[in-house]
C-alpha cells in the first residue's frame, strides 16, 4: 500500500467517513492517475439513494473547492462529476446546474508546479467543457441516453465474463498474489505503518488547522477594511 493511500485510510477512519464518501476520496486522490470507471460506476449507482448521494455530492464540491498542489483533487472531481452527470441520479445533473458558478470560476484556475508546468490548464479545460454541457440540456440527454446504454452492455460483459473458468480462476489467484506483496508481511510492520500514517495525519491536521485560522483571520481583515472604504464616502459626502 502506498503512502499516500494509507494516509487516506487513515483519515477515513479519523473522520468517519461513510462508504460513499471514503469511495469519493479515493476517485479524487492526489495520486498521479484517474478514477477507474468502475469505482465512478459504482459512485454512480449510490447517487439513487438519497443518503448516499448527498454524501457523494457533499465530498465532490468539497474536492472542488480544492485549490494550489491538490489540483488533481479539482480535476478527478470534474472528471468523476462529468460521469455521475451522465450515468447517477437525474438529481445529480439538478443540482450542478443549481451551483454551476461553482464551475465556471474554475475557468480561472491557476497552478504552475515545481518544474513550472501550468498544471492549471487540465482544470481551465475541463470546466469549460463541463459548463457547456450543462448549459446545453438537448446534448446532454443524448450524452446521458448513449452513456447509460454503454454502461448497461460493459455490466453484462462483465459479468458473463466473470464466469468460473479453470483458467480465469488460475489468473486470479496469481494476481492476488501479486497485489498482496504490497500490504504489510506481518502484523508489527502494518502496526508501525498505521502508527507512521496516524502521525502524519495529526501533523497535517495540525497544518490546515493554522492554515484555516490564518485564512479566517485575513478573511476578517478583509472584512474589517471592506466596511472601512465603505464608511469613507459617506463621511465626505457629509463633510459637504
Amino acid at each position: 500500500m502506498s503512502t499516500s493511500s494509507l494516509r487516506r485510510q487513515v483519515k477515513n477512519i479519523v473522520h468517519n467517513y461513510s462508504e460513499a464518501e471514503i469511495k469519493v476520496r479515493e476517485a479524487t486522490s492526489n495520486d498521479p492517475w484517474g478514477p477507474s470507471s468502475s469505482l465512478m460506476s459504482e459512485i454512480a449507482d449510490l447517487t439513487y439513494n438519497v443518503v448516499a448521494f448527498s454524501e457523494i455530492m457533499s465530498m465532490v464540491w468539497k474536492r472542488l473547492n480544492d485549490h494550489g498542489k491538490n489540483w488533481r483533487h479539482v480535476y478527478k472531481a470534474m472528471t468523476l462529476m462529468e460521469y455521475l452527470i451522465k450515468t447517477g441520479s437525474e438529481r445529480v445533473a439538478q443540482q450542478c446546474r443549481e451551483n454551476i458558478y461553482a464551475v465556471q470560476t474554475l475557468k480561472d484556475f491557476q497552478y504552475i508546479d515545481r518544474d513550472g508546468k501550468d498544471q492549471g490548464v487540465n482544470v481551465r479545460e475541463k470546466a469549460k467543457q463541463l459548463v457547456t454541457l450543462l448549459k446545453d440540456e438537448e446534448r446532454l440527454r443524448e450524452e446521458r441516453i448513449h452513456a447509460l446504454k454503454t454502461k448497461e452492455k460493459m455490466a453484462q460483459t462483465s459479468s458473463a465474463s466473470s464466469a468460473p473458468s479453470a483458467p480465469a480462476l488460475g489468473g486470479g489467484v496469481h494476481s492476488g498474489a501479486d497485489a498482496e506483496q504490497a500490504w504489510p508481511q506481518s502484523s508489527g510492520e502494518e502496526d508501525l505503518q498505521l502508527q507512521l500514517a496516524l502521525a502524519m495525519s495529526k501533523e497535517e491536521a495540525e497544518q490546515e488547522e493554522r492554515l484555516r485560522r490564518g485564512d479566517d483571520l485575513r478573511l476578517q481583515m478583509a472584512i474589517e477594511e471592506s466596511k472601512r472604504e465603505k464608511a469613507k464616502p459617506e463621511e465626505v459626502c457629509d463633510c459637504v
